[in-house]
């Protein structure tokens, strides 16, 4: 009858700061993910939802192939979004870089320079994740703090990074890593090199609950990934929603993950699609 932070150490965030991804919406007439002029409209209405930080995904396809040089229009595309994201919240909020492992480390550090001046809170996995020494040499390079993790899963893999001082943050999705007791895991031996954590989160609000519980009791998180608000059929698919209060996800009382799936609900809408998620392609992107 606790919430599992309550045994993993106990509560030290009352509140969960929370990002959200610049989704887009139905009735666009543009590309969210590549128009800088209605990512950044759209940044005031998340601003207005009490989102203190955004993340954005401008940089392009990642494929099998890489880490390659990205083109002087991928590189002028980025900067634009950062250049019209910060003149839209100025100091309200942080933005997030991500990519997909897309670069070189050297095409990594080009990126990286033109978006030094706009002050990102996190480049996130700016080279392929099997390469935590290149990761660090962009690391090194660069004022921006790198992000990484998402696609690794194992403990060891997280000590490779930390060992090469690869990342300042660890992104470790609980879908992905192993669990709970795992993620709380990679959790400690961050803490001990002053490393911080934002749970990542591409699943639904299952995996989301998992991730509000580690970042609940540990002491080196800094933010958490949310869907939105929340709100939509990920409050219909739980018989309690996520509470979601001024930018922060409020951790649940309830015991174990403090939400419980309506399989009613989940049997009602089965998914169709044969995409699991974002998928790299299977050639070279030029």
């Amino acid at each position: 009858n606790k919430p599992v932070y309550k045994l993993l150490g106990g509560q030290v965030h009352e509140r969960l700061r929370a990002y959200t991804y610049i989704y887009p919406r139905p009735g666009d007439t543009k590309d969210v993910y590549h128009d800088p002029d209605l990512a950044a409209e759209r940044s005031a209405e998340y601003l207005s939802q009490g989102f203190t930080a955004l993340k954005f995904d401008p940089a392009g396809p990642y494929s099998a192939f890489d880490g390659r040089q990205l083109s002087l229009e991928a590189l002028d595309l980025c900067e634009r979004f950062a250049k019209s994201l910060r003149e839209a919240v100025g100091m309200k909020a942080d933005l997030l870089f991500g990519t997909h492992g897309q670069m070189t480390a050297a095409g990594a550090i080009r990126l990286a320079k033109r978006l030094e001046p706009y002050d990102p809170l996190w480049l996130e996995e700016p080279v392929p994740p099997d390469a935590p020494e290149e990761m660090a040499k962009v690391a090194r390079a660069t004022s921006i703090p790198v992000a990484t993790g998402e696609r690794l899963t194992t403990k060891y893999d997280f000590a490779r990074l930390l060992r090469a001082g690869a990342a300042a943050i660890l992104q470790m999705n609980l879908g992905r890593v192993g669990g709970i007791l795992e993620a709380k895991k990679i959790a400690a031996m961050a803490e001990v090199d002053h490393v911080q954590i934002a749970p990542h989160l591409y699943c639904g609000p299952i995996v989301g609950a998992a991730n509000i519980q580690i970042a609940t009791c540990s002491p080196n998180f800094l933010i958490l990934e949310s869907i939105e608000t929340w709100g939509g059929f990920h409050t219909e698919i739980l018989k309690s929603p996520i509470r979601f209060e001024e930018g922060h996800v409020i951790p649940s009382t309830a015991p174990g993950l403090g939400v419980e799936l309506n399989e009613d609900v989940a049997r009602a809408n089965p998914y169709t699609g044969d995409m699991l998620h974002l998928e790299m392609t299977q050639h070279p992107v030029q």
